[in-house]
């Protein structure tokens, strides 16, 4: 899955909003979405800790922590640990079409900060299928990112097929 490139001045734009709104919509999207497939996991290790996710290629930047009842956005611009990536990086990994590892070691996901934390995040993560979170997603949600998660792959492997054998589709 290839997402097209934010132009340069699109880029600018985001990079200048705000914090608060940018963390408030973002915690309130993760709870609205995800959250149910998420809070029975064991989250007592990051209560309390400050969590950034920074989107390089647009300068987004949302801080938030972690509580029983979900995600809480957080005034402060300050973090325990920040994950930066590009916004095509993030989408592959939220369709669990990349490994958070391979982005890792191929420096394309920034862990800074307190590292074990957010390897921590990153394993707590890792250890839910997809399908769970799927599953537990509001209305016609969990349908839509299965479908955008087999499209991708798809074109993946489309785009690999045509890629080894000259002159397929």
């Amino acid at each position: 899955m290839t997402l097209p490139a934010f132009p340069a001045s699109l880029a600018r734009v985001l990079g200048k909003l705000p914090v608060m709104p940018v963390s408030l919509a973002m915690t309130g999207a993760l709870n609205l979405i995800a959250w149910r497939g998420l809070r029975d996991l064991d989250w007592s290790a990051m209560q309390g800790r400050r969590f950034c996710v920074r989107v390089r290629d647009t300068g987004l930047r949302a801080y938030f922590s972690v509580a029983a009842r979900g995600f809480v956005p957080q005034v402060a611009e300050v973090a325990d640990v920040t994950f930066s990536a590009s916004a095509e990086d993030f989408a592959r990994l939220a369709l669990r079409l990349e490994d958070p590892d391979t982005l890792f070691f191929n420096r394309r996901l920034l862990i800074e900060g307190d590292t074990d934390l957010g390897l921590r995040v990153k394993n707590l993560l890792d250890g839910v299928e997809l399908e769970t979170l799927t599953a537990a997603m509001p209305g016609g949600i969990g349908t839509l990112v299965t479908r955008l998660r087999e499209r991708a792959r798809g074109r993946e492997q489309s785009i690999g097929a045509s890629a080894h054998f000259p002159g397929s589709t």
